[in-house]
């Protein structure tokens, strides 16, 4: 019996070591569909990073994935809106409590809206808002929802690399 366990015991603790990593730190995740466009596109991989948001906050316009409990799947948004905020689009240009917000990110044009979030609630949106369904289908979501922080696409192997 402790031949057998020598023999396999490095591929027992690989195979722990690999498990608690994409459990609790990072896994691997795949863009399913077209409301991303043109930052992320369907069939891409991407690493998700479960721990950073452990240790930072929540910023605007980063990339996330959230638990949707009403499709009972997980989706890739970009956060909008913070806590305790008044997201408005008005012409095509982001006010966040009435205040313009500048950006050299590139959106899909999007139809006037307003939305409000409260303690704890993000306001979430894909960035092609005609396709998207997001925060102003779905609702706000909590900070626990959200499961991890996307930066880095891994495949397909000529666009490796970090995520704005």
């Amino acid at each position: 019996m402790k031949k057998v366990w020598n023999s396999i015991k490095d591929y027992v603790f690989i195979v722990i070591a690999v498990l608690i990593i994409r459990t609790y730190f990072v896994t691997p995740a795949i863009v399913d569909g077209e409301s991303m466009n043109d930052t992320l596109l369907d069939g891409q991989i991407v690493i998700l990073n479960k721990i950073s948001y452990r240790f930072n906050d929540i910023n605007r316009f980063d990339i996330v994935v959230l638990k949707n409990d009403e499709d009972n799947d997980k989706i890739i948004k970009r956060v909008i809106g913070l806590p305790n905020e008044n997201i408005k689009y008005t012409d095509n240009k982001l006010y966040i409590n009435d205040k313009l917000v500048e950006t050299d990110l590139k959106f899909k044009e999007t139809t006037d809206f307003e939305y409000e979030t409260k303690d704890n609630e993000y306001f979430v949106l894909g960035d092609n808002r005609v396709v998207s369904k997001d925060s102003r289908i779905l609702g706000n979501f909590k900070k626990e929802d959200i499961v991890g922080k996307v930066n880095i696409r891994i495949y397909p192997l000529d666009r490796i690399g970090s995520i704005k």
